[in-house]
């Protein structure tokens, strides 16, 4: 009997929806939201208005490229935490409408292991390569910096995870200081490649165990440059290159020196990472570098399934449907939620 599932994904400022069949990706469309770019950051309450506007378009895009019907939907999976909880309403409100009008479960998901269970994802293109359990997740996604051990699709335990500023923040945080327009990650990932990551040397964060910090590092490289444009007021425009790419490197070998020390006291030698910041090609180099210098076996997901996307929603609904994991109408948004 096939199993088609309807994912819903609107956590913070992109409407997406996907149609899987059979545990493989028929569709996943996004709406990404532009707005925010005039306010450095993402504003809660447009991001909210953008999803009513964009859900219904979206959900009948994904439904028409996955040549799919209404009807034929078994089930629909949501995101129902973390997030923006005016951004978590409206996908949570379109899927139990959905839901109720056809008389299908409603499944939740929970965002943090969608994003890591977007590695078993396979879509009508190709068949990846998926991990093996027990495997080692880095989860990089917005305010979340988290290392997990993945014991099976439901079954996840923290090992470590941030204080504070999470590496995502981090990156947004020492771009909006050198002026680069939100969301600043991916601009300084660009600007990296044209500098030299040894030109500057920031502090790194001495903090016990598998856990990150970030909140230092940032204030160091605020101070940094407060003190080198007091020198010369040109001095960002003249170094950007090289500034990017000493922040990029800093913040990566922080990342890395965790992950490094949770293979040594886990033996775990098969890691993947997930979330946005995985897009990140100094992380993805470092990682690779590591698969060779220590016999690591590194799984790095597709750029459309690294961002935030539904697809992942879909994929984690479809291994809840299968143990028959299904929610209320009554079921409500939570804006925070951790891995258990």
């Amino acid at each position: 009997m096939s199993i088609t599932i309807l994912g819903i994904e609107s956590s913070c400022d992109d409407t997406s929806a996907s149609v899987l069949r059979d545990g493989v990706i028929h569709s996943n469309i996004t709406a990404t939201q532009t707005v925010h770019m005039a306010y450095g950051g993402v504003v809660p309450e447009l991001a909210s208005r953008a999803h009513q506007q964009n859900i219904i378009p979206v959900v009948d895009q994904a439904l028409k490229e996955a040549n799919v019907t209404a009807d034929e939907i078994d089930a629909v999976a949501f995101t129902r935490g973390p997030g923006l909880l005016g951004s978590l309403m409206v996908g949570t409100s379109f899927a139990k409408g959905f839901a109720l009008s056809k008389n299908i479960p409603l499944i939740e998901v929970n965002h943090l292991k969608a994003h890591i269970l977007a590695h078993f994802i396979d879509d009508l293109k190709n068949t990846y390569d998926h991990p093996n359990f027990p495997f080692l997740a880095l989860l990089v996604s917005g305010g979340n910096s988290q290392i997990i051990i993945v014991k099976d699709h439901m079954d996840m335990e923290v090992i470590g995870e941030t204080i504070d500023d999470a590496a995502g923040e981090a990156f947004d945080k020492c771009a909006k200081v050198m002026g680069i327009s939100y969301p600043g990650g991916p601009i300084i990932d660009k600007r990296s490649k044209e500098g030299n990551p040894l030109a500057f040397e920031f502090s790194k964060p001495k903090i016990q165990g598998l856990n990150y910090s970030f909140s230092g590092l940032k204030t160091s490289f605020l101070y940094f440059l407060r003190d080198r444009v007091k020198e010369n007021p040109n001095f960002i425009e003249e170094n950007m290159n090289d500034l990017c790419a000493s922040i990029q490197y800093t913040i990566v070998d922080v990342l890395m020196n965790k992950v490094k020390r949770a293979v040594r006291e886990t033996g775990i030698k098969e890691v993947a990472i997930a979330g946005g910041v995985s897009a990140n090609s100094g992380l993805q180099n470092a990682m690779k570098e590591a698969a060779v210098k220590m016999g690591w076996k590194v799984y790095i997901p597709q750029l459309g399934y690294s961002l935030d996307n539904a697809a992942m929603v879909a994929i984690t609904g479809y291994f809840k449907y299968l143990k028959k994991d299904f929610v209320e109408q009554d079921t409500a948004p939570f804006a925070r939620m951790t891995i258990k």
